[in-house]
């Protein structure tokens, strides 16, 4: 551990306490870290759902038909599955910072695999390696953040402030991807191209300023042997475990539908064809999840979860109701109650995982929270596009509705009654 040097004038210390093995850093690099790892964070959620908004192209393009794109939205959740069970967890024993750069370098592989090879083939290749980078990515980014923070500040108790700023960047960042790819869609030429051309840039910039990033974590003393993600509850932890589980996984579960099929929905059903509604339409859904997290922040943790679930829901309730008599203003407004609902749910679920244990066990528990949670993201979509084969669109919609509504209910009970 590295000794802590005071400053003159006030005595508070200059340098926050090194991991092992590793060198120290002032606690205004560590508050710079933060900074660069939530610029990282965004930038990487942001470009996962850059193609939301622009499966309608593809669509009109290759003439490939719905399912084809739950198909390519589920490379991506394979992906983001495959990536959390093999390497989610890693990260608490490499070190936080190399596992962002990996993740980072596999988002620049990812948009010029969209920009070099953009047939179906190729897309669904490029989703795969996306997916492959945000699940390298969110437990890893999620622990640091916390860690940095702690660091910057020297208060233990800024780290509930850090495990905000890391849902809102989550979300936040999956809402600006959405947004910016319609809008270059819109409004500039090449729609197939330009908006992976900016995320190059942005990424590029992410990779560097995360390499000044300091480490949070010790070295191990003596090799560790590699393992997959074990999807198990922390001893004695397990009712906790599966209720914070649960309850991401429908979070996800909703964000699933923004991002898949609810664009082409929007075209086949209400005939919405503009490209930039159909990002402003996800934009709206997970600026919502990003916004709750920061205006309910002040509620009592019991308070919020309770509120996410009746504005979850709520919302989804609107939503199939307004899908049933064809009004787009309700489908749209009940998916932004909905998503804002999914915020504070989804926030409640991950910081309950997070602290069912301590600092060195955090990044695997989160990874395998995480994991059910992108199983949420993945899975029912693909039931979805495959049910969409032999049934018509709004009793399909409806059922996900229904399943997804449950399954926050119970979730949130029972992280209610933990609260």
């Amino acid at each position: 551990m590295s000794s802590v040097i005071d400053t003159p004038a006030t005595g508070t210390p200059a340098t926050a306490p090194a991991p092992r093995g590793r060198r120290a850093h002032t606690r205004r690099r560590h508050g710079f870290g933060f900074w660069a790892v939530a610029f990282a964070f965004t930038s990487v959620m942001a470009f996962a759902t850059v193609p939301a908004p622009l499966y309608v192209i593809y669509q009109a393009r290759d003439g490939f038909p719905t399912f084809t794109t739950t198909v390519v939205f589920a490379a991506y959740g394979l992906g983001v599955v495959g990536s959390l069970w093999f390497a989610g967890h890693l990260s608490d024993v490499h070190g936080r910072r190399p596992l962002i750069l990996v993740s980072v370098a596999l988002e620049l592989v990812a948009a010029v695999l969209f920009l070099l090879w953009n047939d179906v083939t190729g897309l669904i290749v490029a989703r795969l390696v996306t997916g492959l980078g945000v699940g390298t990515l969110t437990a890893t980014a999620t622990a640091h953040l916390g860690e940095l923070k702690v660091r910057a500040t020297g208060d233990e108790s800024s780290a509930k402030g850090a495990s905000v700023a890391a849902g809102v960047v989550n979300l936040g960042g999956l809402s600006l991807g959405a947004l910016i790819g319609g809008a270059l869609a819109e409004f500039v030429g090449q729609p197939l191209m330009v908006p992976y051309v900016v995320f190059v840039v942005a990424l590029a910039i992410a990779f560097v300023v995360v390499l000044a990033v300091p480490e949070t974590v010790d070295r191990p003393t003596e090799p560790v042997p590699y393992h997959p993600q074990r999807l198990r509850a922390p001893e004695g932890q397990g009712a906790a475990f599966w209720a914070a589980g649960t309850g991401a996984f429908a979070a996800l579960a909703v964000q699933g539908l923004f991002t898949s099929v609810a664009p082409t929905f929007l075209g086949t059903t209400f005939h919405v064809t503009d490209r930039l509604a159909a990002g402003a339409t996800t934009f709206g859904v997970f600026a919502a999840s990003a916004l709750s997290q920061i205006v309910f922040a002040r509620l009592p943790q019991r308070t919020q979860i309770r509120l996410g679930g009746v504005l979850l829901v709520g919302g989804l309730g609107v939503l199939a109701v307004s899908a049933v008599v064809l009004q787009v203003a309700g489908f749209i407004g009940g998916g932004v109650v909905a998503g804002a609902g999914v915020g504070l749910l989804f926030r409640a679920s991950i910081g309950s995982a997070g602290a069912l244990v301590g600092p060195v066990e955090r990044g695997g528990v989160l990874a395998a929270t995480f994991l059910i949670a992108y199983a949420g993201l993945t899975v029912p979509v693909v039931a979805v596009g495959a049910a969409l084969l032999v049934l018509p669109t709004l009793p399909v919609l409806i059922g996900y509705v229904v399943l997804v509504a449950a399954l926050a209910t119970v979730a949130g009970s029972r992280l209610a009654a933990r609260a």
